[in-house]
């Protein structure tokens, strides 16, 4: 067994929060340090979850006492991070996305494979109770074979905090170079990958102040980007990524899983399953396997819908969801994006300790995260047909975590 972990918090912004506390909880790991460029943001961590400081990144990747990192920075400095860490032989779990270019996305799966080092990406919507649910009823044969699925990642900015909107790195960054979200649920679901995309962008009119040419380090003047996937599989999915729209919750799903004998369909927390065996057509609700489970308990509420919207009681674990793998330090902890945190930094230690990859690992990253940077490009071409690069699968002697495995393959005690 690997010595346990000792990892360096890396960005102490808004969103890295939800996870020291799950690394400081998780058994394989044996200490937390943070790091951030601004050393008031770092104290107030550090004070916050009484952990240590390291004061630069490059100290970080350079102290033998840490043995991985979690970069939690802007997106658009993950890919470089990343491959500087591997490099200097540390394991690396990412936020998303991967990287914002092409070649970023390549060089780490080429520095995977050169270091051995363990790489994770923090991708929520595999983990999404709706992915789930596809997947496993998918791989178990009831769906039949698949052709069609719709996903999409609503996230509108005009509600963001003014020094958000005035962050042109940010606020203007094309949808879909932060494209993980919806892609992943559908290729993880359909077990495929994107071979080839066609998109259109939306050229915003409410903000001409963040997005066009010359407005935006990005050059970027899409607030809404649509694409079509021709899966490896010869299916079809309509990907959706919107900064621009009037809606809260849910920001991620699969609004449609279409196959040969059954579908999936969900609107709003309405989630619907229906076959049609030998002629006949049968509904079933499955929306109590899918929604979480506190938001279950209040259905019957004469405001539940409004309530819901809003995103109350949208935090939790749903039944569909393998709870009972989680260490039991883990289970009791608050996280957002329906309790998937859990199960990522879980997952990260567990490769770390097994040697096993990730489920989100360097190749299928890459998987997730290339057809949105290609499809940025189809849409600035005015939708035209590309092939999707594609870094291939990991070597054949590599065992790959399940994200809906309904054990560890090493026990915690």
């Amino acid at each position: 067994m690997a010595k346990k972990i000792t990892v360096a918090v890396i960005g102490c912004g808004d969103f890295a929060c939800n996870f020291v506390p799950l690394f400081q909880a998780h058994p394989y790991v044996e200490k937390v340090y943070v790091c951030d460029i601004i050393p008031e943001r770092a104290r107030e961590y550090s004070q916050r979850f009484g952990v240590e400081i390291i004061d630069t990144f490059e100290n970080a990747i350079a102290d033998s006492k840490i043995t991985a990192v979690a970069i939690f920075t802007q997106r658009h400095l993950h890919g470089p991070l990343v491959k500087a860490a591997l490099e200097a032989g540390k394991d690396v779990y990412s936020a998303v996305p991967m990287g914002v270019s092409v070649e970023e996305c390549r060089e780490i799966v080429e520095t995977v494979k050169k270091t051995g080092k363990t790489y994770m990406m923090g991708e929520t919507c595999i983990y999404y109770p709706c992915s789930m649910y596809c997947k496993q009823r998918y791989e178990k044969g009831d769906f039949g074979t698949f052709v069609y699925a719709e996903a999409q990642y609503h996230h509108d900015i005009s509600h963001f905090p003014k020094n958000f909107r005035e962050d042109l790195v940010n606020a203007g960054v094309p949808p879909f170079y932060y494209p993980t979200h919806s892609t992943s649920m559908v290729l993880s679901a359909a077990n495929a990958y994107a071979v080839k995309v066609a998109a259109f962008g939306y050229e915003d009119k409410l903000d001409p102040e963040i997005f066009g040419k010359g407005k935006n380090y990005w050059d970027n003047p899409f607030s809404n980007t649509a694409m079509l996937m021709k899966l490896s599989n010869g299916a079809v999915a309509r990907i959706s990524e919107n900064r621009r729209v009037a809606w809260n919750t849910p920001p991620t799903y699969i609004s449609h899983f279409y196959a040969t004998k059954a579908s999936y369909e969900c609107s709003l927390m309405q989630h619907s399953y229906i076959t049609m065996p030998d002629k006949e057509v049968f509904y079933e609700d499955v929306s109590d396997l899918i929604n979480p489970i506190e938001l279950t308990k209040h259905k019957h509420e004469p405001d539940f819908l409004q309530k819901a919207i809003r995103g109350e009681w949208a935090s939790g674990e749903a039944p569909i969801q393998i709870i009972h793998r989680l260490p039991e330090e883990l289970v009791p902890l608050e996280t957002n994006h329906a309790g998937t945190h859990k199960f990522m930094v879980d997952d990260f230690c567990q490769a770390y300790m097994t040697g096993k990859l990730s489920p989100t690992n360097a190749w299928q990253a890459a998987r997730y995260n290339l057809p949105g940077l290609t499809a940025h490009q189809s849409a600035m071409q005015g939708g035209v047909t590309l092939d999707v690069p594609d870094c291939g699968n990991p070597p054949a002697e590599l065992e790959v975590l399940g994200a809906d495995r309904k054990e560890n393959p090493y026990d915690y005690r």
